[in-house]
């Protein structure tokens, strides 16, 4: 391996970093407070003084302040803020992980120069990136060769002072920190560009993988190279464009080597990539839509190389790429995170199910049937006040001469408990199930545990409704206003009874003048007319007991009812108000579009943001395996 070196024998290959150039204008610059050297006051890795530190640049403008974010993405990243805060009882932490790393990372950019834009150059091995840095440099930087690999650390080049803790961020030491040579070409177009060169991303070296993965997480941009051999590698699409193809805004990708097609092949290897990246997901920033900047270049002819540094110098210079990758970093957080939060469909429980369930309850503790008891005990006190007095006395004489035998009888078995265990479980199953129901997954657990806990006293709180209903049920009815009515209609049947027997009977020990048919008549009236009051007062009474039943059961129902309502209903619509409060949170934090659409392989990169995270990158050796589709055979004939 060549590893990058600090310094060389050779004077002509020698790193010159400018420092005496620098030296000399330094003073002219600290007068005309050009302001190079200052801002944060951070000094140069590779510099030896402090050149214009402390020097004041003048006003700033409030977007150029460290930590300066567009306000939507502050309140994106707010709203992600409080999104993680509610759902840490809900979700494991693996869930939440990508998101807070993501805030972490946001909120350590924010501490640090806005001024600067922070862009790595990736590719795989023998794409040429080292060369394309030392192009855009300006100089020889970066070790170039044919063994491979070459890079085995990363390297940066600053066109400005100022970026130290950037770099620091990215763990790149000092001797490894670079400045183009003073007034080179460029310089001032791509004043505030901090490249960094990263080692090969398929290097047989796990640890040069590693690096890429965990720089790539923390700069501004990226620009991919490729090769007309490689640009259609399955380790490049499948572990990287692919699952950061939200990152299109803040990629490049860049054919090199375009020196070595053939005629109009560099055209046709250029189609052929951008058909790949749009099967990738990445949008390609064509006629001024937002996308991935893709052009071919040769870094060893400089064809393309200006454009290119015309197209990253409006880049750099537009001061946005942080919080465009911040943005793209908080949209695929947020569509890994869909759904866990995203429900399918109308969630919540609506009247009829509320309703269903009541009368589950109201089943459970017996409503129905203590209704129809009532009403029964109703039309039975309706018989005992309407009947006959004979009727009465008959009764009467049947309770005084056999009132052992009614005490002896053997009473019906009770119940173990009144209230069905059984069918209140699943009244509380069912519930749980319809509140549930369209629900991500962590939020219907929560709700059906809800619904569990306060299960746990449901039973018991009904079997104590049942009791207290049948306490308030015992005494006997309340009475109609016409039974007095009928009472007095029987009594006058029994005195037309008594009348008609006596005048019959003085007939008979002739007191009374005979005349047969007179008292027959009277008694025959008072016979015949107590059963038909009695049976009015039946057919009257059908009516209020029914109603009295009907009363009672609606009373079992509203309670048991409201009993389940208490304990089951309102843990499950606190839980479900604290899913539309999520809900709220996350719509916050996907923005007004409603969030990212999923990705043409949802999960496969992993964290669903750089590819730093586990599963986000795949490790082994170095791999030539190349994505075959219609069409590249033809294009690679024609190159080879």
């Amino acid at each position: 391996m060549t590893a990058i070196t600090d310094d060389e024998n050779e004077t002509g290959d020698r790193w010159d970093d400018g420092v005496i150039a620098r030296r000399a204008e330094s003073g002219a610059r600290g007068a005309e407070g050009d302001g190079e050297g200052a801002g944060d006051g951070e000094q140069d890795a590779c510099s030896e003084d402090r050149t214009g530190a402390g020097a004041d640049e003048g006003p700033h403008d409030p977007a150029e302040a460290p930590g300066a974010l567009g306000s939507p993405l502050r309140d994106r990243l707010d709203a992600l803020r409080d999104l993680l805060g509610l759902s840490q009882a809900r979700l494991d932490g693996r869930t939440l992980a990508e998101a807070g790393r993501v805030l972490d990372e946001a909120a350590a950019r924010r501490r640090l120069s806005s001024r600067h834009t922070v862009v790595a150059i990736a590719g795989a091995t023998g794409s040429g990136k080292s060369t394309l840095f030392n192009a855009l440099a300006g100089v020889r930087i970066a070790e170039t060769g044919l063994r491979r690999p070459t890079t085995t650390a990363p390297i940066a080049c600053t066109w400005s002072e100022g970026a130290a803790g950037l770099l620091d961020r990215l763990a790149i030491p000092g001797r490894l920190r670079r400045r183009p040579l003073a007034g080179g070409d460029g310089d001032e177009q791509l004043h505030g560009l901090v490249l960094v060169d990263l080692p090969d991303h398929d290097s047989a070296v796990v640890h040069h993988r590693e690096q890429v993965d965990r720089i790539l997480a923390l700069v501004d941009a990226v620009i991919w190279v490729v090769d007309p051999e490689k640009y259609a590698d399955a380790a490049l699409h499948e572990r990287y464009l692919r699952p950061l193809a939200g990152h299109a805004e803040v990629s490049f990708v860049v054919l090199n080597q375009t020196d070595r097609l053939p005629g109009e092949a560099a055209d046709q290897v250029l189609d052929d990539l951008r058909r790949l990246l749009d099967e990738d997901g990445m949008a390609v920033g064509e006629h001024g839509d937002p996308g991935a900047t893709v052009l071919a270049v040769s870094a060893l002819t400089g064809q393309g190389v200006p454009e290119l540094r015309e197209m990253l110098g409006a880049f750099v210079q537009a001061r946005d790429a942080a919080g465009r990758r911040l943005s793209a970093d908080v949209d695929a957080a947020a569509g890994a995170l869909r759904p866990v939060y995203v429900a399918e469909g109308r969630t919540g429980l609506g009247e009829r199910a509320r309703e269903d369930f009541a009368a589950r309850l109201g089943d459970a503790v017996g409503a129905a049937s203590a209704g129809e008891a009532a009403e029964r005990e109703w039309r039975r006190n309706a018989n005992r006040a309407c009947g006959t007095p004979w009727l009465r006395l008959w009764r009467w004489y049947e309770r005084t001469r056999m009132p052992r035998a009614a005490a002896l009888r053997p009473p019906p078995p009770a119940e173990d408990e009144p209230t069905a265990r059984q069918r209140v479980e699943q009244a509380v199953r069912t519930v749980a199930d319809e509140a549930a129901d369209g629900l991500p997954a962590p939020w219907a657990q929560a709700v059906r545990e809800a619904a569990q806990r306060g299960a746990q006293d449901l039973p018991g709180a009904l079997d104590d409704l049942a009791a207290r209903e049948a306490a308030a049920s015992g005494g006997r009815p309340p009475r109609p206003a016409w039974w007095p009515a009928a009472v007095l209609a029987q009594v006058a049947m029994t005195l037309l009874q008594v009348y008609g027997g006596l005048w019959l009977v003085g007939q008979i020990v002739g007191v009374l003048e005979p005349g047969l048919l007179p008292p027959v008549l009277v008694m025959l009236a008072g016979i015949v007319g107590g059963p038909l009051v009695e049976w009015a007062c039946a057919a009257a009474a059908r009516g209020p007991a029914r109603r009295y039943g009907q009363e009672v059961t609606r009373r079992l129902h509203e309670a048991a009812g409201a009993c389940g309502r208490a304990t089951v209903l309102d843990p499950i619509a606190a839980e479900l108000m604290r899913y539309r409060e999520v809900r709220e949170r996350y719509a916050a934090v996907t923005g007004p579009g409603g969030g990212p659409a999923p990705s043409p392989e949802a999960g496969s990169g992993g964290g669903g943001g750089p590819v730093g995270g586990p599963g986000g990158s795949v490790r082994g050796g170095q791999t030539g395996a190349h994505r075959r589709g219609p069409g590249r055979g033809k294009v690679r004939s024609r190159i080879g």
